[in-house]
Formats: structure tokens, sequence, C-alpha cells
């Protein structure tokens, strides 16, 4: 009964997004035939975004992105700061916060404290403000900036999910797509993302043959990694795979996650929160309370970086608690051995604006510092 009462809810949508689709269209058009203008910048701007609403893996691909490229740039990130408590344009500091900043953006500059983040709800204004006091900036990573079109990417990186690929979707509100699927061929390189590791070269080929890129579009595939656990608090325990794991977590999409944590742990028990929710002291209550009814002694909470963001904003309660919380950090890989061609195509491009520079571009393992402490 409920599923039908969904599906009819979902086609009296319909014409809500025959319409929303008709007043994006005419928007895209004045971009495209120069009615509506884009601010081109001197240095180098890589926007990573989607056209579906809900998570593709930006983050990952972002931080992929900023290790690939701090070594021989100084990199800004530019973000809206969603559901950030504040306005305007604001410069990620030692004080920042996720409530001033937003969780991602917190995210960045707690791994990364030598890249400059900034947030804004108007990227045209704040990329002038952002050099004027950041001079020194090489170039700009744009997070989810796809639809922005005030401001015209050198670079656009497309993400769509493996699991809901935005060619089997519908516009909004009948479907999950912030724009017709005609817009990708904005895009320079599209990413398919959250694949399956072991995704077959037959099945590479069929996606390739749906998504149908343009001559001169890359496509690549990539898939989640899920890397360390290192702790949140001060109170850390060992664990094995008979420890059980109470999941803390608000993101769109913890199943992956859980499914990863079943196969390493004893057993798994979710306490999910809507995405980029913002813990309160009964959250707080609520946690610890899941925590002990556990009937384990051997037990740990483990979160996202993600979550922990927001989790620190109630520092001083988690620390009363002494809960054992511990970071599941996640990076990206590119499937196919595919990883090279990925960076020598964003150097590529760099190198077209900035000339090279020394020490050689490469990857690093590891973060600079990760300033999450409860």
């Amino acid at each position: 009964m409920k599923s039908l009462i969904l599906s009819l809810l979902r086609y009296i949508s319909l014409p809500f997004a025959l319409l929303y689709g008709i007043v994006v269209a005419i928007r895209n058009y004045f971009y495209d035939s120069g009615m509506f203008s884009s601010i081109e910048f001197s240095l180098p701007v890589i926007c990573v975004g989607n056209i579906t609403v809900g998570g593709t893996g930006k983050s990952p691909h972002i931080e992929y992105l900023i290790e690939l490229l701090k070594p021989a740039y100084q990199v800004a990130t530019l973000s809206r700061g969603y559901k950030r408590y504040t306005r305007g344009f604001k410069i990620a500091d030692a004080n920042s916060n996720a409530r001033d900043i937003g969780d991602e953006p917190f995210q960045f500059k707690a791994k990364y404290p030598s890249v400059e983040v900034c947030v804004a709800e108007e990227r045209m204004t704040a990329i002038p403000q952002l050099l004027q006091q950041k001079p020194y900036i090489d170039l700009i990573l744009l997070d989810d900036a796809f639809q922005h079109r005030t401001v015209k990417a050198g670079m656009n990186i497309l993400l769509t999910d493996y699991h809901r690929l935005y060619t089997r979707d519908h516009i909004m509100p009948f479907g999950l797509l912030r724009e017709s699927k005609k817009a990708a061929k904005r895009a320079q390189i599209i990413v398919v993302s959250k694949c399956p590791q072991d995704l077959t070269v037959e099945q590479k080929s069929k996606l390739i043959d749906e998504i149908k890129p343009e001559a001169e579009q890359s496509i690549y595939f990539s898939s989640i990694e899920y890397t360390r656990l290192y702790p949140l608090s001060h109170t850390s325990v060992s664990y094995d795979e008979d420890t059980e794991i109470l999941l803390v977590s608000g993101i769109a999409n913890p199943t992956p996650l859980i499914e990863k944590l079943n196969k390493e742990f004893k057993k798994i028990y979710p306490l999910t929160f809507k995405d980029h929710h913002y813990f309160t002291f009964d959250d707080a209550e609520e946690i610890k309370e899941a925590f002990h009814n556990i009937p384990s002694k051997n037990k740990i909470i483990i979160t996202t970086e993600k979550d922990a963001s927001r989790l620190i904003l109630l520092q001083e309660k988690f620390s009363a608690y002494e809960l054992p919380i511990y970071i599941q950090s996640i990076g990206i890989s590119f499937l196919f051995g595919e990883g090279d061609a990925f960076n020598e195509e964003i150097v590529g491009f760099i190198h077209g604006i900035i000339p090279p520079v020394e020490p050689e571009i490469g990857w690093e393992n590891d973060v600079e510092n990760t300033s999450f402490d409860v």
C-alpha cells in the first residue's frame, strides 16, 4: 500500500517536474547563447559536481585532487557550506568549526591545514574576495558548483553514482536530476563513482555505451576505499574481529559502510540520522545509551569523517562520557589502472595555464594532520 501511495505521489509530481525542467532549460539556454554571462578567471578553476541530488562521492574526489596537487601548488577549495549556521563569504581558520563553514569544508581544513578552505553562496564574488585576501593561490577547486554557471570553470568533472546513473533518472521532483541529462555535455570529465572494485571490462563497456560520452569527453570509473580507523576520542580500546560496533552516521547512504563493517566485525548496530545532521545533547544521550545497551564488553563506536566534524561540536559532552569513538576514513581509487591517465589530464589542464613547476606532482599517502579531537 505504501509503495502504491509513493508511486501515485511521484506521478502527481510529473507536471511540476515538467515546469521545473522548462525553467532550467531556459536558464541554460541563456547561458549557452551568451545572453547570461559567465565569468572566467585567469587561474585554473576545477569544478567537481553532479546533476543528481544526493551523494555521489564529491568529498573524497575533492580530497583526491587536493592530495594530487598540493605538493606543487597553493590549493584553495570553495564550497557553499551546506547547512552551516552562517552566511556570506568566510575563509576557514584554526578556530572554524562545522557550524561556521559546514561539515565537509571543515573536514577539508582539518585534514589539510595548508589548504585555503572558503565558503560562500555566490561563487562569482567569492573568488575575487579569496584572491584579494590570499593572492598566492594557484588554483581553486569548486565543490558542488556544476549548476552555478555564473563562474565558468576551466574544467568540469561530473560525478555519477554507479548505482543510480543520471542516464536512468528524471528531472526533479519526478526524479532526482537537478537539470536535464543533456547538461552532462558541459563536463570535460565524467567519473562513474562508487563502482564495485570487481567491475569487469565488459560492464565498463556497457556503461560507456549507456552514457555515450562526447568525443572530447573522458570517462573514468572510481571506487570508494575505506582506509584507516583512527580515534576521535581520548578513550581508546583495542578491537578485533569479535568486536561489536555502534555505527553513528548522518550521511546520505550508510549502507556501503555497514556492509563493509559487517565483513570485519562481529555485529553492527546502526544508529542513523539525517544527512548533515547536527547532533544535539539529546542525540549524545541516545548515543551513550545505545552504546551501553550493547551487551558485549568488546565494543566501540565508529563514525564517518563527515559526522566527526559535527560530533566534536559536543566535545565536552562526549569527553565526559568517556566513549571509545573511532573515525572511518575513506578515499577513492580509479579502476582499470586509469588513475595515472586521470592525474595526467588534470595536470595537463593546469599546465595549460600555469607552467610546470618543481617538485613534480605526486601522490601523498598521508594527510598533513587530522585535528579531530574529542
